[in-house]
């Protein structure tokens, strides 16, 4: 089953969400490997949401 893409849409949201919290966790603690994996998470959820808006434009919605 694919998913529809306000599926993408909010999962890709909260990547985007878990990431910025992972990053400040980084920072608070001095972790410069989470605060790097909590941008790459937030990275992948921006992307997993334009593909959502992406799937919406080219439905026409």
């Amino acid at each position: 089953m694919t998913k529809d893409s306000d599926e993408h849409r909010a999962e890709g949201s909260g990547k985007d969400l878990g990431g910025k919290i992972k990053e400040g966790a980084g920072k608070v603690t001095g972790d410069r490997k989470m605060e790097s994996e909590g941008k790459a998470d937030q990275a992948e959820g921006k992307a997993q949401k334009a593909w959502g808006d992406a799937k919406d434009a080219v439905k026409g919605k």
